[in-house]
Protein backbone atom coordinates (compact mmCIF):
# COMPACT_ATOMS: atom_id res chain seq x y z
CA UNK A 1 0.00 0.00 0.00
CA UNK A 2 1.30 3.44 -0.89
CA UNK A 3 1.85 6.03 1.80
CA UNK A 4 0.29 9.46 1.50
CA UNK A 5 3.62 10.97 0.50
CA UNK A 6 4.09 8.20 -2.05
CA UNK A 7 0.83 9.24 -3.71
CA UNK A 8 1.79 12.90 -4.09
CA UNK A 9 3.85 14.67 -6.73
CA UNK A 10 5.46 18.08 -7.21
CA UNK A 11 2.22 19.66 -8.38
CA UNK A 12 0.42 18.41 -5.27
CA UNK A 13 2.87 20.26 -3.05
CA UNK A 14 2.27 23.42 -5.08
CA UNK A 15 -1.46 22.93 -4.52
CA UNK A 16 -0.89 22.46 -0.79
CA UNK A 17 1.13 25.68 -0.77
CA UNK A 18 -1.80 27.42 -2.46
CA UNK A 19 -4.09 26.21 0.31
CA UNK A 20 -1.65 27.42 2.98
CA UNK A 21 -1.55 30.83 1.29
CA UNK A 22 -5.34 30.91 1.46
CA UNK A 23 -5.12 30.06 5.15
CA UNK A 24 -2.54 32.81 5.68
CA UNK A 25 -4.93 35.20 3.95
CA UNK A 26 -7.60 34.38 6.52
CA UNK A 27 -5.11 34.82 9.37
CA UNK A 28 -4.25 38.30 8.08
CA UNK A 29 -7.95 39.12 7.86
CA UNK A 30 -8.36 38.20 11.54
CA UNK A 31 -5.46 40.51 12.41
CA UNK A 32 -7.06 43.32 10.38
CA UNK A 33 -10.25 43.45 12.46
CA UNK A 34 -8.80 45.81 15.06
CA UNK A 35 -7.44 48.14 12.37
CA UNK A 36 -10.80 48.25 10.60
CA UNK A 37 -12.61 49.46 13.72
CA UNK A 38 -11.72 52.96 12.52
CA UNK A 39 -9.62 52.59 9.38
CA UNK A 40 -9.80 56.20 8.18
CA UNK A 41 -9.43 57.95 11.55
CA UNK A 42 -5.65 58.44 11.42
CA UNK A 43 -4.07 57.53 8.12
CA UNK A 44 -5.33 54.49 6.24
CA UNK A 45 -4.17 51.63 8.43
CA UNK A 46 -5.08 48.55 6.44
CA UNK A 47 -1.78 46.73 5.97
CA UNK A 48 -3.23 43.35 6.94
CA UNK A 49 -5.92 43.64 4.26
CA UNK A 50 -3.30 44.16 1.56
CA UNK A 51 -1.22 41.30 2.97
CA UNK A 52 -4.32 39.09 2.78
CA UNK A 53 -4.88 40.12 -0.85
CA UNK A 54 -1.26 39.33 -1.67
CA UNK A 55 -1.66 35.80 -0.29
CA UNK A 56 -4.74 35.21 -2.46
CA UNK A 57 -2.91 36.59 -5.50
CA UNK A 58 0.11 34.33 -4.93
CA UNK A 59 -2.25 31.38 -4.52
CA UNK A 60 -3.74 32.24 -7.93
CA UNK A 61 -0.24 32.19 -9.44
CA UNK A 62 0.33 28.77 -7.91
CA UNK A 63 -3.01 27.59 -9.29
CA UNK A 64 -1.90 28.64 -12.77
CA UNK A 65 1.38 26.72 -12.65
CA UNK A 66 0.38 23.54 -10.84
CA UNK A 67 -1.45 22.15 -13.89
CA UNK A 68 1.49 22.44 -16.31
CA UNK A 69 3.85 21.13 -13.62
CA UNK A 70 1.61 18.12 -13.08
CA UNK A 71 1.40 17.35 -16.79
CA UNK A 72 5.16 17.58 -17.22
CA UNK A 73 6.55 16.02 -14.05
CA UNK A 74 3.81 13.93 -12.43
CA UNK A 75 3.14 10.56 -14.02
CA UNK A 76 0.10 9.99 -11.84
CA UNK A 77 -2.20 12.47 -10.16
CA UNK A 78 -3.81 10.33 -7.51
CA UNK A 79 -4.64 13.20 -5.16
CA UNK A 80 -4.36 16.25 -7.40
CA UNK A 81 -8.02 16.68 -8.36
CA UNK A 82 -9.30 16.51 -4.80
CA UNK A 83 -6.52 18.75 -3.52
CA UNK A 84 -7.26 21.33 -6.22
CA UNK A 85 -10.92 21.60 -5.23
CA UNK A 86 -10.15 21.92 -1.51
CA UNK A 87 -7.38 24.44 -2.07
CA UNK A 88 -9.37 26.58 -4.50
CA UNK A 89 -12.43 26.54 -2.24
CA UNK A 90 -10.33 27.96 0.56
CA UNK A 91 -8.25 30.46 -1.41
CA UNK A 92 -10.75 31.70 -4.00
CA UNK A 93 -14.13 31.25 -2.29
CA UNK A 94 -13.86 31.42 1.51
CA UNK A 95 -10.95 33.88 1.78
CA UNK A 96 -12.33 36.50 -0.70
CA UNK A 97 -15.85 36.29 0.76
CA UNK A 98 -14.49 36.76 4.29
CA UNK A 99 -12.34 39.63 3.05
CA UNK A 100 -15.39 41.46 1.68
CA UNK A 101 -17.26 40.95 4.95
CA UNK A 102 -14.37 42.22 7.06
CA UNK A 103 -13.46 45.16 4.82
CA UNK A 104 -16.99 46.48 4.43
CA UNK A 105 -18.66 45.23 7.61
CA UNK A 106 -18.50 48.66 9.33
CA UNK A 107 -17.65 47.01 12.64
CA UNK A 108 -20.06 47.90 15.45
CA UNK A 109 -21.94 50.51 13.43
CA UNK A 110 -23.76 48.88 10.53
CA UNK A 111 -27.50 48.41 10.56
CA UNK A 112 -28.55 44.74 10.79
CA UNK A 113 -29.85 44.88 7.21
CA UNK A 114 -26.38 45.75 5.89
CA UNK A 115 -24.61 43.11 7.96
CA UNK A 116 -27.11 40.41 6.99
CA UNK A 117 -26.99 41.39 3.31
CA UNK A 118 -23.18 41.28 3.29
CA UNK A 119 -23.21 37.90 5.01
CA UNK A 120 -25.74 36.51 2.51
CA UNK A 121 -23.76 37.56 -0.56
CA UNK A 122 -20.61 36.23 1.11
CA UNK A 123 -22.26 32.84 1.51
CA UNK A 124 -23.49 33.15 -2.09
CA UNK A 125 -19.92 33.61 -3.35
CA UNK A 126 -18.75 30.56 -1.38
CA UNK A 127 -21.63 28.35 -2.53
CA UNK A 128 -21.42 29.33 -6.20
CA UNK A 129 -17.63 29.01 -6.10
CA UNK A 130 -17.88 25.46 -4.78
CA UNK A 131 -20.43 24.60 -7.46
CA UNK A 132 -18.13 26.10 -10.09
CA UNK A 133 -15.21 23.99 -8.85
CA UNK A 134 -17.32 20.84 -8.85
CA UNK A 135 -18.37 21.53 -12.46
CA UNK A 136 -14.76 22.17 -13.45
CA UNK A 137 -13.76 18.81 -11.99
CA UNK A 138 -16.55 17.14 -13.96
CA UNK A 139 -15.55 18.83 -17.23
CA UNK A 140 -11.78 18.59 -16.77
CA UNK A 141 -11.35 15.85 -19.36
CA UNK A 142 -13.43 17.55 -22.05
CA UNK A 143 -10.53 19.54 -23.60
CA UNK A 144 -12.84 22.47 -24.29
CA UNK A 145 -11.05 25.67 -25.42
CA UNK A 146 -13.11 27.69 -22.94
CA UNK A 147 -14.52 27.63 -19.42
CA UNK A 148 -18.22 27.28 -18.79
CA UNK A 149 -18.66 30.11 -16.31
CA UNK A 150 -16.17 32.33 -14.54
CA UNK A 151 -13.32 30.42 -12.89
CA UNK A 152 -12.90 30.75 -9.12
CA UNK A 153 -9.47 32.47 -9.43
CA UNK A 154 -11.07 34.90 -11.91
CA UNK A 155 -13.78 35.60 -9.35
CA UNK A 156 -11.10 36.36 -6.75
CA UNK A 157 -9.41 38.78 -9.18
CA UNK A 158 -12.70 40.64 -9.70
CA UNK A 159 -13.43 40.89 -5.97
CA UNK A 160 -9.92 42.05 -5.07
CA UNK A 161 -9.87 44.65 -7.87
CA UNK A 162 -13.31 45.99 -6.98
CA UNK A 163 -12.70 46.09 -3.24
CA UNK A 164 -9.34 47.82 -3.64
CA UNK A 165 -10.89 50.41 -5.94
CA UNK A 166 -13.85 51.09 -3.63
CA UNK A 167 -11.61 51.27 -0.56
CA UNK A 168 -9.14 53.74 -2.10
CA UNK A 169 -11.67 55.86 -4.02
CA UNK A 170 -11.93 58.49 -1.23
CA UNK A 171 -8.18 59.22 -1.49
CA UNK A 172 -8.06 59.11 -5.30
CA UNK A 173 -9.28 62.68 -5.64
CA UNK A 174 -12.44 61.81 -7.58
CA UNK A 175 -16.03 61.26 -6.51
CA UNK A 176 -17.59 61.68 -3.07
CA UNK A 177 -15.54 61.85 0.10
CA UNK A 178 -15.95 59.59 3.13
CA UNK A 179 -19.37 59.56 4.78
CA UNK A 180 -20.79 58.44 8.09
CA UNK A 181 -24.10 56.76 8.76
CA UNK A 182 -25.82 59.76 10.31
CA UNK A 183 -27.98 57.64 12.60
CA UNK A 184 -25.38 56.47 15.16
CA UNK A 185 -26.00 57.25 18.83
CA UNK A 186 -22.28 57.95 19.20
CA UNK A 187 -19.65 59.28 16.81
CA UNK A 188 -19.71 57.28 13.60
CA UNK A 189 -16.60 56.01 11.88
CA UNK A 190 -16.46 57.12 8.27
CA UNK A 191 -16.48 54.68 5.36
CA UNK A 192 -16.22 54.89 1.55
CA UNK A 193 -19.28 56.38 -0.09
CA UNK A 194 -19.52 53.61 -2.68
CA UNK A 195 -18.99 50.61 -0.40
CA UNK A 196 -22.58 49.51 -1.06
CA UNK A 197 -21.51 48.59 -4.60
CA UNK A 198 -19.66 45.57 -3.27
CA UNK A 199 -23.02 43.80 -2.85
CA UNK A 200 -23.95 43.70 -6.57
CA UNK A 201 -20.32 42.95 -7.51
CA UNK A 202 -20.31 39.89 -5.24
CA UNK A 203 -23.75 38.79 -6.39
CA UNK A 204 -22.98 38.99 -10.11
CA UNK A 205 -19.56 37.38 -9.71
CA UNK A 206 -21.34 34.42 -8.14
CA UNK A 207 -23.89 34.38 -10.97
CA UNK A 208 -21.06 34.32 -13.51
CA UNK A 209 -19.41 31.33 -11.81
CA UNK A 210 -22.49 29.15 -12.20
CA UNK A 211 -23.57 30.55 -15.56
CA UNK A 212 -23.12 28.83 -18.93
CA UNK A 213 -21.27 31.82 -20.38
CA UNK A 214 -18.23 30.67 -22.35
CA UNK A 215 -15.00 32.37 -21.27
CA UNK A 216 -11.73 31.68 -23.06
CA UNK A 217 -8.90 29.85 -21.29
CA UNK A 218 -6.35 32.57 -22.14
CA UNK A 219 -3.74 30.36 -23.75
CA UNK A 220 -2.44 32.96 -26.21
CA UNK A 221 -3.09 36.05 -28.28
CA UNK A 222 -4.39 39.44 -27.17
CA UNK A 223 -6.55 38.00 -24.38
CA UNK A 224 -3.50 36.37 -22.83
CA UNK A 225 -1.54 39.63 -22.97
CA UNK A 226 -4.41 41.56 -21.40
CA UNK A 227 -4.71 38.94 -18.67
CA UNK A 228 -1.01 39.31 -17.84
CA UNK A 229 -1.44 43.10 -17.78
CA UNK A 230 -4.43 42.78 -15.45
CA UNK A 231 -2.47 40.60 -13.03
CA UNK A 232 0.51 42.96 -13.13
CA UNK A 233 -1.69 45.97 -12.37
CA UNK A 234 -3.30 44.14 -9.46
CA UNK A 235 0.00 42.87 -8.09
CA UNK A 236 1.66 46.29 -8.27
CA UNK A 237 -1.41 47.86 -6.66
CA UNK A 238 -1.45 45.38 -3.78
CA UNK A 239 2.29 45.58 -3.10
CA UNK A 240 2.33 49.38 -3.33
CA UNK A 241 -0.62 49.69 -0.94
CA UNK A 242 1.05 47.23 1.44
CA UNK A 243 4.28 49.24 1.43
CA UNK A 244 2.54 52.58 1.88
CA UNK A 245 0.27 51.42 4.71
CA UNK A 246 2.48 49.08 6.67
CA UNK A 247 5.93 48.10 5.55
CA UNK A 248 7.36 51.56 4.88
CA UNK A 249 8.93 53.55 7.73
CA UNK A 250 7.95 56.80 6.06
CA UNK A 251 4.74 58.65 6.79
CA UNK A 252 1.74 57.67 4.74
CA UNK A 253 1.40 59.72 1.59
CA UNK A 254 -2.32 59.77 0.78
CA UNK A 255 -1.62 61.22 -2.65
CA UNK A 256 0.55 58.25 -3.60
CA UNK A 257 -2.01 55.87 -2.13
CA UNK A 258 -4.64 57.57 -4.27
CA UNK A 259 -2.54 56.88 -7.36
CA UNK A 260 -2.46 53.24 -6.30
CA UNK A 261 -6.23 53.19 -6.58
CA UNK A 262 -5.92 53.70 -10.33
CA UNK A 263 -4.04 50.41 -10.58
CA UNK A 264 -7.03 48.64 -9.04
CA UNK A 265 -9.29 50.57 -11.41
CA UNK A 266 -7.30 49.36 -14.43
CA UNK A 267 -7.34 45.80 -13.13
CA UNK A 268 -11.11 45.94 -12.60
CA UNK A 269 -11.72 47.27 -16.13
CA UNK A 270 -9.69 44.44 -17.65
CA UNK A 271 -11.63 41.91 -15.56
CA UNK A 272 -14.90 43.37 -16.87
CA UNK A 273 -13.58 43.23 -20.43
CA UNK A 274 -12.79 39.53 -20.04
CA UNK A 275 -16.32 38.85 -18.83
CA UNK A 276 -18.25 40.90 -21.42
CA UNK A 277 -16.14 40.31 -24.54
CA UNK A 278 -17.69 38.09 -27.26
CA UNK A 279 -17.88 34.43 -26.33
CA UNK A 280 -15.75 31.87 -28.19
CA UNK A 281 -17.73 29.56 -30.50
CA UNK A 282 -19.43 26.61 -28.89
CA UNK A 283 -17.85 23.18 -29.33
CA UNK A 284 -19.90 20.00 -29.43
CA UNK A 285 -18.45 17.26 -27.27
CA UNK A 286 -18.01 13.72 -28.46
CA UNK A 287 -19.92 11.08 -26.57
CA UNK A 288 -16.65 9.88 -25.02
CA UNK A 289 -16.01 13.35 -23.54
CA UNK A 290 -19.43 13.89 -22.06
Amino acid sequence: MKTTFGMTGIADYITLSNALLGTASIFFLILSVEELGSPYSSDLRTKFIWASMLCIFLSAIGDIIDGPVARKYSKKRLLGGSLDIMSDSLSFCVAPALMMFIMFGRWGEAAPLWTISLAIVGCWVIATGMLRLARFQYEEGSNLPYFNGLSSPGNAMILMSASGLIWLQPVMGIGPDLIDHGWCSTTCNKHPYFDFLILPVMFFSGVLMISDRRLSKLKGGLDMKLSILQMLLLLIGIVTALILTGLSDTALDSENLGRTGWLFFGSFLLCIYYVVKPQPPSVELDASEQ
